[in-house]
């Protein structure tokens, strides 16, 4: 009998204790001194958006809180709790984390037991000093706008986009310099929420990584999404000023293929509209007030219509109605496949009326000119 009990006592003790987290996941133990039994902890994640996403919400206490879960790889994160301002950034691994939230301050928490939220701490206290530039430049920037200072908003511009150029400096060599380290990997992740970050220089980072990173699923699809933004990246930068326009072939109305090549002028304008297209058709009697003035002097324009949408019955009749209704008297030429035009595609066109204004060697001098300006830059380009 006696040893029924001791056995029954045991087993007891046994399935009352909690689980201790496996290896592979992670807890959190919280402190939240002075917080009330009740208040709600929030472990919050980022999206590609920048939108706050709940990820678990635990309650406090007896001042405690705790979560837990299973990462693939160490993410940033960030604690809010109700009632105190602000959150906590957090890098959250497969370990045992304790986080002592101060609540007067909710940054100034502590956390330990996370080998990778050492290390980001290291990293960002490197970037302290350029965080508070860009904060500093950013506030003179909302000024000038309010006062609607132009100069000063292109001076400030021209800062911002320097000491951005030097955070993206010190991130990449933090991450050549770490190249064995999987915070490095998370870091060329989040710089990929940054449309405009400077895809070379991450693409290079990302291959000088040890090939035991690379090796991931996570490195795969980070790979994918890098050489994704590089070919699209430069697929624009070979559209900026200053470039030669990409040659193209495309069908007239009757199914001659012409090639931009062998229609350029001394100005050339390339004319994405489309008939279904409102603020083309309005902006079209600007166009034929241009050609009808500049042509003899050297003025070609080439129409690529983008008709061809699902609510379009006879997109060819609707496009060569349009040609005749507006007088567009230059050479006009379609796929009449919409956006999917491979022209408007080799362009990357994603909007209309767009126009590509070039020179008589085919660089690009101007885009999107309308009206007035658009005249005016004929006028000067055919001068010189």
């Amino acid at each position: 009998m006696k040893k029924l009990v001791i056995y029954t006592i045991v087993s007891l003790l046994f399935f009352s204790c909690k689980e201790e987290p496996k290896r592979t996941d992670y807890i959190i133990n919280g402190t939240a001194k002075d917080i009330y039994n009740g208040v709600r902890v929030h472990l919050n994640e980022t999206d590609e958006k920048g939108r706050d996403k709940i990820v678990e919400t635990q309650m406090v206490v007896n001042e405690q809180f705790t979560f837990e879960g299973k990462m693939d790889t160490p993410t940033l994160y960030h604690i809010t709790v109700n009632s105190v301002p602000g959150k906590l950034p957090i890098m959250v691994e497969n370990s045992a984390i304790h986080v002592d939230i101060n609540k007067a301050k909710i940054s100034d928490s502590k956390i330990t037991g996370s080998k990778s939220q050492n290390i980001y701490e290291t990293y960002q206290n490197g970037l302290k000093d350029i965080e508070k530039e860009i904060g500093r430049l950013n506030s003179e920037m909302r000024r000038a706008r309010s006062q609607r200072d132009m100069a000063k908003q292109a001076e400030l511009k021209t800062q911002i986009e320097a000491v951005k150029d030097k955070q993206t400096q010190y991130t990449v060599a933090y991450i050549n310099d770490h190249n064995e380290d999987i915070f490095s990997l998370y870091l060329i992740q989040e710089a990929l929420k940054d449309p405009n970050m400077d895809v070379e220089k991450y693409r290079a980072a990302f291959n000088n990584l040890d090939a035991s990173l690379k090796s991931s699923k996570d490195s795969a699809e980070i790979k994918l999404r890098l050489d994704n933004l590089y070919n699209t990246q430069m697929k624009t930068a070979n559209l900026e000023v200053g470039k030669v326009a990409p040659n193209f072939k495309a069908p007239t109305a009757n199914d001659k293929m012409v090639s931009l090549n062998d229609l350029m002028g001394k100005v050339t304008i390339i004319d994405f509209w489309a008939a279904w297209c409102g603020p083309c058709r309005r902006e079209n009697p600007n166009v034929v007030k241009v050609y009808n003035e500049f042509h003899d002097q050297g003025l070609e324009i080439i129409g690529v219509s983008l008709d061809g949408s699902r609510g379009q019955k006879d997109p060819k009749k609707a496009w060569l109605d349009a040609v005749e209704k507006d007088q567009l008297k230059w050479t006009q030429v379609s796929y009449l496949k919409y956006f999917n035009d491979p022209v408007a595609q080799l362009y990357n066109i994603k909007s209309i009326p767009a126009t590509y204004i070039l020179d008589k060697d085919g660089t690009i001098v101007a885009k999107n000119l309308r009206g007035n300006a658009l005249k005016q830059k004929v006028e000067e380009l055919l001068k010189n």
